[in-house]
């Protein structure tokens, strides 16, 4: 049974890795990349698949107990008894990451009994790295330093700034705006969201279900350890280990009061 010093011992031995494999992934970018289409004709790159070695071989070494799941790997994928295991999304933001541009991040969550625990995000053509590895202990590395987030308000008074994956505003999504009060939306790609509102730079996001757990995992625990609620429509918890690991509706709050 692992504790909190445990999960913060795991958390910090794995940064290094995600900087040495964000290094990589633009090194691969510049080089250029060789795409391929999957069976869902979503694109994988060979640095998505050079950035899942890294990080599934230092995760196997650091926590060799622990079963890993992968987007680019079918390795337990049809196991339904998982409740403690490793969620990996190796490059999220594939057409980012082809197209050069710099939202797409490297993903890691760890999950205990189907709830996130540990989770690292790294944007490395933005170089901004985040972590957690329990509630209050949320942190971003800014300058070489690390910088504890928490949520509160950085926005203007009366401002609501929310993110959205899509240029168009679906109706349902419309509607929980206005419900919250939202005053102005702005595109962003990949589980960058979740970081930004666990910063503060936005409040909210609102997404119907759509993607799957690891697109979300790593950012779920950095902003709800930072203070932020991650909820679905009907403000139930979101669980980790789901069949085909799809996921429900999410709303992610920068805090009760936004």
């Amino acid at each position: 049974m692992m504790n909190k010093k445990d999960y913060k011992e795991i958390c910090y031995s794995l940064i290094d890795t995600f900087l040495f494999a964000g290094k990589k992934s633009v090194e691969m970018r510049n080089e250029g990349l060789i795409t391929e289409y999957k069976e869902d004709n979503t694109p994988v790159t060979n640095g998505d698949i050079e950035v899942n070695k890294i990080l599934s071989d230092k995760l196997i070494k650091t926590t060799p107990n622990i079963p890993l799941v992968s987007e680019e790997s079918t390795k337990n994928k049809t196991n339904n008894n998982l409740t403690t295991f490793w969620l990996i999304d190796p490059i999220d933001g594939t057409y980012d990451y082809v197209n050069n541009k710099d939202e797409f991040t490297i993903n890691a969550a760890l999950i205990v009994n189907k709830l996130p625990t540990i989770g690292l995000i790294y944007a490395p053509a933005k170089n901004r790295m985040f972590y957690t590895y329990a509630s209050g202990e949320s942190f971003e590395i800014i300058n070489n330093n690390e910088v504890k987030l928490d949520c509160k308000k950085k926005t203007k008074v009366n401002q609501i700034k929310a993110v959205h994956y899509s240029d168009k505003l679906k109706p349902e999504i419309m509607k929980l705006h206005q419900k919250y009060g939202v005053t102005e939306h702005h595109k962003m790609k990949s589980s960058l969201k979740f970081c930004v509102i666990a910063t503060s730079e936005y409040d909210i996001y609102i997404s119907e279900p759509r993607a799957s757990e690891w697109d979300i995992a790593a950012g779920h625990a950095i902003l709800q350890n930072a203070g932020g609620i991650v909820t679905d429509f009907e403000n139930n918890q979101i669980t980790y280990g789901k069949k085909d690991f799809i996921n429900p509706s999410l709303i992610l709050r920068r805090g009760a009061n936004l």
